[in-house]
Order: C-alpha cells, then sequence, then structure tokens
C-alpha cells in the first residue's frame, strides 16, 4: 500500500516538473495592471492615454485651489493666518522658503510635464501608429511643453530649455537660457502645434488650432511690455540692474514696435478664427444689455456654461478656448470645492480667498463715472448703482444670496449676507448684536471675512446648492477668448491704434451692461480704462 503511495505521488511530481519544463517563462508573466513602456507607442489609444495623463497629472484643478493666486495680488487677502500663501503677503519669502507656489508653477511639476511632452515627441518621431493620430499627439505635446515653458518663464525668469529625455549616469547639467530664447521657442513650439493639430476637431480639456494660437498672442504681448524691457523694468524693479545675468529676464535693447506688432498679429490671427470654432460670448454686440442681463452674462462666464441656475447660459461655455472639465462618467466624486473654500461662514463655509476694498472700488458706477469715497452720494450708498459685474463678484454686506435654512436652519429668512454689526430695538431696549457672517457669527466664529466682503464669483448661484457639501462641476479657464481681446487692444494701444482697441472694450462692456467710452477719452486715460477693464475680466 505506501508502495503504491509513493509511486502516485513520483508520477504527479514528474508530470507537474514536465509540465513547467515546457511552459519555461512561468516566471515571466507581465503585470495585469501595467503596461510596458514600448507596448504604449505601438496601439494608437495607449499612446493618446499618456498624453491625455500629461493634462490631467500636471493640470491638476486649474485654478480652483483652497489658496488662489487672487490672494497674491491687490485683489484679495487669505483669511486664514499661518499658512504658506501668507509667506508671500507677509514679505518673509526666502529661498529656502518660498511659501504657496500653485501647482500649476511648481518647478518640479513643470519639468515632469515638460520632461513627458519630450517622450512623447521622441517615440512618436518614426510612428508606429497611425499617422494621422500620431500627428495630433505631436501637436498636443508641442502646445503643452510651449504652455508648461511659459508658466516657467512667467514666474521665473529664463530657464534651461530641454528637448530631450535623460537616462541613468548623464550629464544633467544645464544653464538656463536667456528670457528672449525662451520666448522664441515657446513660440516655435506653438506655431508647430498649430501647424500639426490644424484642424483637427478636439474632445473638451484637450488643446486645439485656437489654443495653440491664443497662448501664442500672450506670450509675445509679455514679451513685448514694460515689465520685460529692462531700460523700463529696472527703473521700477533696481535688483535687475545690478542682476549678473539680466538677460534671464527681459530685452536690453531691440525694437519694441516691432514685438507690439507681433503680439497684435498674433492675437488677430486668433480673433479671426473666434467665429470659426464658436468661440467668444456676445462680444457682437453694438449696444448695452440692461443691468440685470450684464449680470446673468458674467455670472454664466464665470460659471463656464455648467450651472443649472435660472437665468444662466450654457453658451456661454463658449468663451473658454481651452479649459480643466469634468466628467462625471468617469469619476462620480469630480468636481471643485471652490464655494465651500470661498464662501460665508455663516452657511459653514471657510470664507479663504476674500476681495479687499480696493478691488471693490475699482467697480465702476452704472453710468461709467469712477466710484469715489469722497463721493457723498457713493459714500451714503456705497452699493447701489455699480457696474452688473459687481453684483456677480462680490457678496457684500445685505447682498442677497442663498436660503440660509439649507445649512443653519430658519435663522435668516431674508437669506442676506450680513458682515455688519446691528443695532436692534427690542422692549424700548437697544441691543447689538454681530451678523451671521462675521468673525463672531453666532453659526461659526472661527472662519469669516477680514474684509467685509466674500467671493462670489466662480460659486455657482443655484439656491440649491449648499457649498459646504456639495461639489462643483465648472470648468477652470486656462485660456479666454476674452484674454485674446485684451492682448489685442493691448498691443493695439502701445501702437497708437486707438479706434479698434476703443471697438473691442466696448464690446466687451456692452455684454456686461455698461456704458460705452467716450470718444474723447484718449492717451493715458484710455489706457488706464483698459487696466481697469483687464482687472475685473
Amino acid at each position: 500500500m505506501k508502495t503504491n503511495i509513493f509511486l502516485q505521488y513520483l508520477i504527479f511530481t514528474l508530470l507537474l516538473i514536465g509540465s513547467y519544463s515546457c511552459q519555461k517563462d512561468f516566471l515571466n508573466i507581465e503585470p495585469t495592471n501595467e503596461v510596458p513602456a514600448e507596448t504604449t507607442w505601438q496601439d494608437g489609444p495607449l499612446a493618446e492615454a499618456f498624453v491625455t495623463g500629461i493634462y490631467n497629472q500636471y493640470l491638476g484643478v486649474g485654478g480652483f485651489t483652497e489658496e488662489m493666486l487672487a490672494s497674491f495680488s491687490d485683489e484679495a487677502v487669505f483669511t486664514h493666518t499661518g499658512r504658506n500663501i501668507n509667506t508671500i503677503n507677509e514679505g518673509s519669502a526666502s529661498p529656502s522658503n518660498v511659501g504657496f507656489v500653485p501647482a500649476s508653477y511648481e518647478w518640479q511639476n513643470m519639468f515632469n510635464g515638460i520632461r513627458a511632452a519630450n517622450l512623447t515627441l521622441e517615440k512618436l518621431a518614426s510612428p508606429l501608429i497611425d499617422t494621422a493620430l500620431a500627428n495630433r499627439l505631436k501637436g498636443e505635446a508641442h502646445f503643452l511643453r510651449a504652455f508648461f515653458y511659459q508658466q516657467l518663464l512667467r514666474y521665473y525668469g529664463g530657464v534651461p530649455l530641454i528637448t530631450k529625455t535623460y537616462g541613468l549616469d548623464e550629464d544633467y547639467s544645464s544653464t538656463r537660457n536667456t528670457y528672449e530664447e525662451c520666448v522664441n521657442f515657446v513660440v516655435a513650439d506653438c506655431d508647430t502645434a498649430a501647424w500639426l493639430i490644424n484642424d483637427k476637431e478636439m474632445a473638451k480639456g484637450r488643446t486645439n488650432l485656437l489654443a495653440a494660437l491664443a497662448l501664442k498672442s500672450r506670450i509675445l504681448l509679455y514679451a513685448a511690455s514694460d515689465l520685460h524691457y529692462l531700460p523700463v523694468a529696472t527703473t521700477k524693479f533696481p535688483e535687475l540692474g545690478s542682476h549678473p545675468k539680466p538677460e534671464l529676464f527681459g530685452y536690453a535693447g531691440g525694437n519694441r514696435a516691432e514685438r507690439w506688432q507681433r503680439a497684435k498679429q498674433a492675437a488677430q490671427v486668433a480673433l479671426d478664427l473666434g467665429p470659426i470654432y464658436k468661440a467668444g460670448y456676445k462680444l457682437n454686440l453694438a449696444t448695452p444689455v440692461s443691468a440685470e442681463n450684464g449680470k446673468l452674462n458674467y455670472m454664466s462666464i464665470a460659471m463656464g456654461g455648467y450651472s443649472k441656475a435660472e437665468g444662466m447660459d450654457e453658451t456661454a461655455g463658449d468663451e473658454i478656448i481651452w479649459g480643466r472639465y469634468y466628467n462625471l462618467n468617469v469619476n462620480t466624486g469630480a468636481g471643485v470645492s471652490i464655494g465651500q473654500y470661498n464662501g460665508p461662514n455663516g452657511y459653514h463655509n471657510w470664507a479663504g480667498n476674500t476681495p479687499i476694498g480696493i478691488f471693490v472700488d475699482d467697480f465702476e458706477m452704472n453710468d461709467g463715472t469712477a466710484f469715489s469715497w469722497s463721493n457723498a452720494t457713493h459714500k451714503a450708498a456705497p452699493y447701489k448703482n455699480r457696474d452688473p459685474r459687481f453684483y456677480a463678484t462680490v457678496l457684500y454686506d445685505g447682498a442677497d444670496w442663498k436660503p440660509r435654512d439649507l445649512v443653519s436652519g430658519n435663522v435668516d429668512p431674508a437669506n442676506q449676507i450680513q458682515t455688519g454689526k446691528y443695532d436692534l430695538i427690542q422692549g424700548g431696549s437697544k441691543i447689538t448684536f454681530n451678523g451671521l457672517d462675521t468673525r463672531s457669527s453666532s453659526i461659526e466664529d472661527w472662519n469669516g471675512s477680514r474684509t467685509g466682503y466674500y467671493m462670489r464669483k466662480f460659486i455657482d448661484p443655484d439656491p440649491k446648492i449648499a457649498e459646504a457639501n456639495t461639489k462643483q462641476l465648472i470648468p477652470w479657464p486656462f485660456i479666454r477668448y476674452t484674454e485674446v481681446v485684451f492682448n489685442f487692444i493691448e498691443a493695439s494701444l502701445e501702437l497708437g491704434e486707438e479706434a479698434p482697441a476703443r471697438t473691442w472694450l466696448n464690446r466687451i462692456r456692452f455684454r456686461s451692461g455698461m456704458p460705452e467710452i467716450p470718444a474723447t477719452e484718449t492717451g493715458a486715460a484710455l489706457k488706464n480704462r483698459y487696466r481697469n477693464e483687464k482687472e475685473l475680466k
């Protein structure tokens, strides 16, 4: 009996060994959740997925982060102390502590994206996939590389221009290129992207021909500006004059008129393509819309056509040339918490980036005159009869907002923003109490605006949405059609061509319900009007 068992065991073992010997590579099994690198470039959908990953990984949520660039400028202030963004605001930034840097400007993040774009161009130089698809993907790679480099150039000045991927044990050292060399490189990449993509129909979120031309107009406008003309820039920033390599930050000379002309021509080409791509929103008006329609137009633009609130126009999404979108079919948890980050604390939000007074004061009166606290009428009613865009951008004391009982119970039947201190006569006695949206709120006293204002722009006005627990699906516009319009206006003004500049400025104002700029307003006054319009954009 024992002999039979031994023989059976021996036969089974020999059969098993024989079976394995027939499959010599049984330990060399490809992972089921990974794709070999070379396989990626032999398969069209896989190559496209790689390029899609460049968009997703390095462009994040766009500008819808908790700490926003607005709080680096004279538009807003970040409410919460002890955060990285305040390192910048407090003037304590240093090379060892740069504070908050948005992901879309981080040195490492951008160069990772540049490497991925370079890898795409190397692998598709002699494509093993459909030629038309390969050309389109190469066009996207050129565009993305151009976008990453213009981000770096805006933030750091001249940077090393890397056009290859590095292997192990190579010399990784590289010197910074001049500002002019970087500008020329970005322009060349934009031109190549436009040529390769041409008129191909692209999915939302991917670049296109118009986006490549619009990016070109942006980089050329920066290059022509005073900020990057060293004889002027050094008068405003003397440290540039003592820098050992000022050429990293601008031009020492050259023909400025030619640079402005290049910027204008680039913007003109993109503007001319706008109608073909159905880009832009209500920029063909000859007279102003009503104040109410102007407010709704501006809100619709901010929502990118994705709000379901009454009065919102989904065609306003045409304003976005290239943006970051969300697809619920792919990720049911998609969206951004922009309302929670910035909404009033009396609605259980965090009051992150709040508008400051000098930004609020930039909104004109609805008759086109400047607002002034020195004007007794303006001071007596500072939030009446203002530019319709003001009401679509800022939540101020007394502004109508959403039903508060969505999050706090029926504590405010009026559903109005309360950022002040109020007196109530009750039983013959005066009772003073703090508003529900102050830092002494009875709802939440640890969040709350320090300026008396809250952000309204980009927050979905749908009254059914409570920001504290609802993500929004609105897209972030990396490039808007109106930016191209502003590029054209600025270049025209610098070239002394005021008539076309005024025409386009008025078109922007008309869709917002604002009157035209008087023909008598010329020179420095017209430039100042342009600057004010661009700040409100």
